[in-house]
This record gives structure tokens, C-alpha cells and sequence, in this order.
């Protein structure tokens, strides 16, 4: 047995050696502490603005690890917090002096084709999920860039590629276990504690740790007409205003996703493209062949000869791919986000006038188109909030490596405020920094809030579960 030095709790609480010896004892998985092997790999997420230090790193391999882990911290006063495929941009996954439970390990999926069921692990990434289901012309509707965790995009309600035919990712969630605060696994589904089903899809980590889900996935593929048509951000205007009166007619059967922003210098786009500014209009078409052709036809000539079109028939792998090197790991990341019911013309010029202004060629606004499938599932179904929005609007700061940030921070606020008065109110959760109180509320709207902090209060009444988008529960007694 390995002589640990005590670890401390931000507060100062020594922990002994024999204890942390004995949940490491405990463990199936590995316990991590700072200036042991592994220890700075562990505690890394995606937005390399994050760099905290927890305490302690239990990297999970099961349920029974996570349960060793979680009384531990209870045990000792440790703040906790849960770290999923470690798509992170707010950093909650990451407990500064506390500890974290690394559920990164745990990433089977198990799949039933004839039932069309994916059992998926809680550090399964998108890339991994995609991999197993396509195998058998599946696919859940989830997310964009493969590093994404399954976990945390289905907990906040899950956009992506798919979703204006299949819905969001937590819609096609059919069960799920979930250990709360005090160690009790519930297995659960719209039959079986259906309140805190309703409530982890789209409240997030706030009532316990979702130690597996099980989804039904829809026949994808493999096929389909996808990639992205580049128009210059001078012509910005012009082709947001031709892509809005196309977006009001478009089928269900295709998802389209904008992106303002600088083309970097990636081998898959010509070099004498490299830096141009431009509107980068993404398609992801699910429809026959010939119907797909002639659904994109328009949008491949919003405004005259595009400087690139790579829409084609091609795996839907293949384009959930294609997007993943230009928000690469380790670099900075800042988001604000909105809501907009429509792009109008205020909108339209104030994303355009700003994006020519970022300040790194990585930064950029992307908007989601939304409708179809999204908006068809009553607002009240489900925790997720935002059903009748017509877009999403994200605006994403980044930076380089060891880079400072503060200019790219400061360009993203600037143009959320502008952009605030035309926000039809609310955000999508997944898109929240770390904003505070009124924007978790806004994210769910009165009533909906008030409901999930019912549901905290009986789940977790002490709020263990707190380095989230945080719900907190109503005080006691």
C-alpha cells in the first residue's frame, strides 16, 4: 500500500493518510493527487482557460468507484464536482481544492440494432458514440465536434446536426441511473421517477450523477448531402438576409449552422483562402438524394459564387468531423450566448460588423438554426427550455495557448450586449459561463425554475451537487 501525503481541503481540513489510503484500497479506478503520475493530464479540460488544482482525482471505472468517491468527499467536507468527456467551458468539472470524480474512463456502448437502444457510458464522446451506432446506420442526435461529452450535452438538452429531424439529444433519452447526495442509485425513465427524469433532461448535474444513459436512435445514414458554402463577410449582410427568407422554408429533413468568422489555415480549405473573413454556411441535408440536391440548391447561392462548396454526399462521420480542428483543446475559450426568434436585419448587421472585428482569427459567432423537431416537443415536457426560438446565437472568444484572453473576453461581451435587445429572452444551458443566478433562472423561465428547485430540495437538499449551472435548493426549516 502506497504512503499518501495528507491531502488538504481548500478550507484547510487536513485529511490523513490512512484514510486516503483506504478509499485508494477502495477503488477499482485510480485516486490521483497533485504531484502524482497523471495528476496534471487528469485534471485538464477542454478550455485550457481553466487551471485549477482539486485535492484529489478519483478516475472512475464503475458505479461502485463513483459511490467510493462521492461518501469520501461528503465524508471530509470536499467540495465535489463531475467530470464528464471533459468538454468543460465554464470549468465546473474541475473542483479547486476539492475533488473530483473523473467519469472519463467509463465509456462502453453497448447497443441493441434490433431495438434501436444505445446504452452509453457517462465519459463516452460524441466521435465514440457516432463510431459504434453508424456501424448499424444509427445515430443519436448529438452535438458537432466529437470531443464533446455525451453527458454533459444530453443533461443540457443537446443541439446539433440532427436535431431539426430527430430532436435534441436528451429527447431520445429513454432511461437513465443516477446516483444522488446520499448514495442511492435510481434507475429511472417516464414510468419510473418521472419528476427527476423530467428534470436531467436540460437541469443539468444539479440532482445527481447520470452513471449511464439509454437512448433510442434513429436510422441516420450513412450517407448524406453535408459540408459548408463560404461567402465573404462583406457580402455578410446580403447573404444573411438571402439565407433567412431560405431558413423560413426549409424542410425539417435539414439542420443548417452559420459560423462568422476568420478561415484558418487547415489543409481541407485552399491556402489563398486562408485568413479571409467570411459567413460560413453549414448543411447537414437527411432527406433522399435527389431531394436533398435540390433542397440545397438555393442555399449554394445565397449571394452569387461562394468561394468554397464542399456540400456532397459524404458519411455523416465524415462531416461530424469536419469541424473539430478549429476549436482544438488547450486553446481559450469565453462564450456568451442568446436566444433570437428571428434574424432581423439589426441582428444581421450587428453580426457582421462585429465579427469583422474580432480580434483572433479563432474567435467567432455561431448561429443554430433550431425549429422542426426542437419545437414540436411541448415546452413542458422536459427541464430544456427555449423550444419556440428560432436560433441560437453563440459567441465564442478564443485564444491561443498561454495567450492573455482579455481582448477577445472584452470583444465577446461587446457584442452580446449589442445583440441583447433583440434576444427573444432565455439561453440554452449548455451555452453558460459562469454567469451567476439570474442567467441559470433565465435559462428555464419562471415556472420551470421554480419546479427544479423543488426537485433539488428533495434530491440533493444540501446542494453537494453544486459546481454546475447551479439550481440551489430552498433553504430548511
Amino acid at each position: 500500500m502506497m504512503e499518501t501525503a495528507p491531502g488538504r481541503q481548500s478550507g484547510g481540513t487536513v485529511i490523513e493518510a490512512p484514510a486516503i489510503d483506504e478509499l485508494r484500497d477502495s477503488l477499482c479506478g485510480q485516486l490521483v493527487a497533485p504531484g502524482e503520475p497523471g495528476y496534471d493530464d487528469a485534471r485538464r479540460v477542454w478550455n485550457g482557460d481553466i487551471d485549477r488544482r482539486p485535492a484529489f482525482i478519483v478516475r472512475c471505472t464503475g458505479v461502485a468507484d463513483v459511490r467510493a468517491g462521492l461518501a469520501f468527499s461528503r465524508r471530509h467536507g470536499l467540495l465535489v464536482s463531475i467530470r464528464g468527456g471533459g468538454h468543460n467551458v465554464s470549468g465546473s468539472a474541475v473542483a479547486e481544492g476539492g475533488l473530483m470524480l473523473d467519469l472519463s474512463p467509463m465509456r462502453t456502448v453497448r447497443i441493441d440494432p434490433a431495438r434501436r437502444l444505445v446504452r452509453v457510458d457517462p465519459g463516452v464522446t460524441l466521435g465514440e458514440l457516432d463510431r459504434e451506432t453508424q456501424g448499424h446506420g444509427l445515430a443519436v442526435p448529438a452535438g458537432i465536434v466529437t470531443t464533446t461529452g455525451v453527458a454533459g450535452l444530453t443533461l443540457g438538452g443537446g443541439i446539433g446536426w440532427l436535431m431539426r429531424r430527430h430532436g435534441l439529444t436528451s429527447d431520445r433519452l429513454r432511461s437513465a441511473d443516477v446516483l444522488t447526495a446520499d448514495g442511492e442509485l435510481h434507475v429511472i425513465g417516464d414510468d419510473r421517477e418521472p419528476d427527476l427524469f423530467w428534470a436531467i433532461r436540460g437541469g443539468g448535474g444539479n440532482f445527481g450523477i447520470v452513471t449511464s444513459f439509454e437512448f433510442e436512435a434513429p436510422r441516420v445514414g450513412p450517407e448524406v448531402l453535408a459540408g459548408m458554402v463560404l461567402y465573404p463577410l462583406e457580402n455578410g449582410v446580403e447573404v444573411l438576409r438571402a439565407y433567412r427568407a431560405w431558413a423560413e422554408q426549409a424542410p425539417e429533413e435539414v439542420t443548417t449552422i452559420l459560423a462568422l468568422r476568420t478561415v484558418l489555415p487547415l489543409p481541407a480549405i485552399p491556402a489563398a483562402l486562408h485568413g479571409r473573413r467570411v459567413v460560413q454556411v453549414g448543411a447537414c441535408h437527411l432527406g433522399e438524394p435527389e431531394e436533398a440536391e435540390r433542397s440545397l440548391a438555393s442555399l449554394r447561392r445565397l449571394h452569387g459564387v461562394p468561394l468554397l462548396d464542399t456540400i456532397a454526399r459524404k458519411p455523416f462521420l465524415a462531416h461530424q468531423r469536419a469541424f473539430e480542428a478549429s476549436v482544438p483543446w488547450g486553446h481559450g475559450y469565453y462564450w456568451k450566448s442568446l436566444f433570437l426568434d428571428r434574424l432581423e436585419d439589426p441582428a444581421i448587421e450587428l453580426l457582421v460588423e462585429r465579427a469583422a472585428s474580432a480580434t483572433q482569427p479563432w474567435s467567432y459567432v455561431i448561429v443554430f438554426e433550431l425549429g422542426g423537431a426542437v419545437a414540436r416537443v411541448p415546452e413542458e415536457a422536459c427541464a430544456y427550455s427555449g423550444r419556440s426560438a428560432g436560433f441560437a446565437v453563440n459567441i465564442n472568444g478564443v485564444w491561443e495557448p498561454g495567450a492573455d484572453g482579455s481582448a477577445e473576453r472584452a470583444w465577446t461581451r461587446d457584442l452580446f450586449e449589442a445583440l441583447a435587445p433583440h434576444a427573444s429572452g432565455g439561453v440554452y444551458v449548455n451555452f453558460l459561463g459562469n454567469e451567476g443566478e439570474e442567467r441559470v433562472r433565465a435559462a428555464y423561465g419562471a415556472v420551470k425554475y421554480e419546479r427544479l428547485v423543488e426537485l433539488k430540495t428533495r434530491y440533493d437538499p444540501e446542494n453537494v451537487f453544486r459546481l454546475n449551472q447551479n439550481i440551489p435548493p430552498r433553504e430548511q426549516g
